[in-house]
This record gives C-alpha cells, sequence and structure tokens, in this order.
C-alpha cells in the first residue's frame, strides 16, 4: 500500500468516533497498512502439517505451529491456505480459497497470536455455510488451541 493511502487512511481515521485510529472502513489502521504475509513455501506447509497442532470444525481445519527462529517476518502472523480437490473443482477451490483469504484477513490478523505460522485448510462445507459462521468457526479453532491473542500482546 503506498504511503499516500495510508496517510488518506490515518486522516479519516482520525475523525472516526469510538477511540483508537481507524480506517475509512471501521478496522483499526494497522489492519489496513499491508497484505498479511502468506506462506507459499511446501517446506512450510509440510511443517505445519507434521509437527504442528490442528483442530477444525465441518467447514475448515487450522494448523498452527510456531515460527522458525530464523524467520524475518516478526509483527504479523503468517498465512498458508489451501483447497484440495476433495473441495470440488477449479471453480470451487477458488472460491474456498478467497473465502478463507478473507477468513484470514479478518480474524487471524486481529485475533490469532502472532508468534505463530497457521495453514486453513478448506473442506467441502465451506461452499455453503454462511460466512458469519465461518467466523464463529474460526474463533472457536483459535480458543480451542489457546492460540488467541491476549489484550496485553502488541502483535
Amino acid at each position: 500500500m503506498d504511503s499516500a493511502r495510508v496517510w488518506r487512511l490515518w486522516q479519516v481515521g482520525e475523525s472516526c468516533l469510538g477511540g483508537g485510529l481507524k480506517g475509512a472502513n471501521g478496522y483499526p489502521l494497522e489492519v489496513l497498512t499491508g497484505p498479511m504475509a502468506r506462506l507459499k513455501i511446501r517446506k512450510d506447509f509440510i511443517r505445519l502439517s507434521k509437527s504442528g497442532r490442528k483442530a477444525g470444525t465441518k467447514h475448515l481445519l487450522l494448523q498452527a505451529a510456531p515460527r522458525p527462529s530464523d524467520c524475518v517476518v516478526e509483527r504479523e502472523p503468517r498465512v498458508g491456505l489451501t483447497a484440495s480437490r476433495r473441495v470440488g473443482g477449479a471453480v470451487q477451490r477458488n472460491r474456498a480459497r478467497r473465502r478463507l483469504s478473507s477468513l484470514a484477513d479478518q480474524v487471524i490478523n486481529l485475533y490469532a497470536r502472532s508468534d505463530q505460522d497457521y495453514v486453513l485448510v478448506a473442506r467441502p462445507a465451506i461452499l455453503i455455510a454462511s460466512f458469519s459462521q465461518l467466523k464463529i468457526d474460526l474463533e472457536g479453532v483459535l480458543d480451542k488451541l489457546n492460540l488467541r491473542r491476549h489484550v496485553s500482546d502488541n502483535h
């Protein structure tokens, strides 16, 4: 995100009521300053699959593991998204990944501990679930794995 847009969001947020610096759509400004860090390398997905903690619902599975010490990203959680052929054809898999991406931006970026890597795995039922149900599911899974960010955490 370019600095002019960040500055504009800061100006808009400054006049928002309700405390805290917020952007144009009501989210905290730190959420709007750039895209989430993504997991893209296969060995990271395998590491989380083999050694990470797992919990899920009928809509999704969350895998989480502490970030390796050699990782340069420190302030935000890293997230990987997976939708296998079990979810459906290419169109359904892409839709599932878009839903997971939006879910990660709204839930993991705000509520999950930042010292972890996460992989969200889509299950076939994700295509028919409401987005509010998916948010409730993901928040519940974070609680089950004890990975919700505490108020005292700075990120």
